[in-house]
């Protein structure tokens, strides 16, 4: 077959998937004529499947997606303004979490979530570690530590805009500014010369982020631990992650230890109107 088939008996021959390919790779000859690949198609086609999600009559099929592998919209979940706007405000950072593992199956839910995050070019870059065992994730953490000690006698200046001298401080006293005593660290990674991969990995920890607080979760951006994966070698080491890849981003996650009953504001937005 073509690089896509069309069904011919469904088509309705409206042009909705020509005016939806991101890449215009789908033409037609006039109002009439059914839609075609261009020339080039079966090459620059990135297979983000705009073009089989969009047809209302199911009509289009490409080599790798058809419409029998996309799950139909159901209208009656999608959210109201109100309801998504209190759903966005009502992430909250955890910070506190309860002495509890969360079930592997349901971590692995999570991240086939966060999958579906774009990413530039449909390229899709985003490889993920998960730090599962809680001792790991404190091991983990006192690396981040020694690192801050690095920091603070190396960079002091630095240091102490990162508020690092109060971290190490807490942790010389037994608590754990790092991690938060989160049972489980996930790390989205890729190839380091990947430059779609750091806004990529962005945006799946956040769809990641935001689908914890439904299965009963809580996460927080483990800023201190990415930071450190990025630059010092002995938790480079310790992740062991591929030999070209690197952290793009960290999440603490885990069964909240409290519950949040108000929506706090937040600055006016500064809008610059051309």
């Amino acid at each position: 077959m073509s690089h896509f088939r069309v069904n011919q008996e469904k088509c309705k021959q409206d042009g909705i998937c020509v005016d939806s390919c991101p890449l215009g790779l789908i033409e037609r000859e006039d109002d009439t004529s059914f839609p075609t690949p261009t020339y080039d198609a079966e090459k620059l086609c990135v297979e983000c499947g705009h073009c089989v999600a969009v047809c209302p009559h199911g009509a289009l099929s490409l080599k790798s997606i058809t419409p029998e592998q996309c799950p139909p919209m159901r209208k009656e979940w999608l959210l109201s303004p109100e309801q998504a706007e209190h759903f966005l405000r009502s992430r909250r950072s955890i910070r506190a979490y309860n002495d509890k593992p969360v079930d592997t199956k349901l971590i692995e839910r999570l991240i086939e979530i966060a999958r579906f995050a774009p990413s530039g070019h449909n390229s899709q870059p985003v490889e993920w570690l998960v730090i599962y065992d809680s001792t790991e994730v404190q091991k983990l953490a006192g690396i981040v530590i020694d690192w801050m000690r690095y920091m603070l006698k190396e960079q002091p200046e630095f240091a102490n805009l990162l508020h690092m001298d109060r971290v190490v401080d807490k942790w010389e006293k037994g608590r754990d500014p790092v991690c938060r005593r989160a049972p489980h660290v996930i790390v989205a990674h890729a190839p380091k010369e990947n430059r779609m991969a750091p806004v990529a990995a962005t945006i799946a920890l956040a769809y990641l982020e935001l689908a914890a607080p439904s299965h009963g979760l809580g996460a927080c951006w483990a800023g201190y631990f990415n930071a450190s994966a990025t630059v010092w070698p002995p938790m480079q080491k310790a992740l062991a992650l591929p030999d070209d890849h690197i952290s793009f981003g960290a999440m603490m996650i885990g069964y909240p230890k409290y519950k949040y009953h108000r929506l706090p504001p937040r600055k006016e937005p500064q809008i610059l109107w051309r």
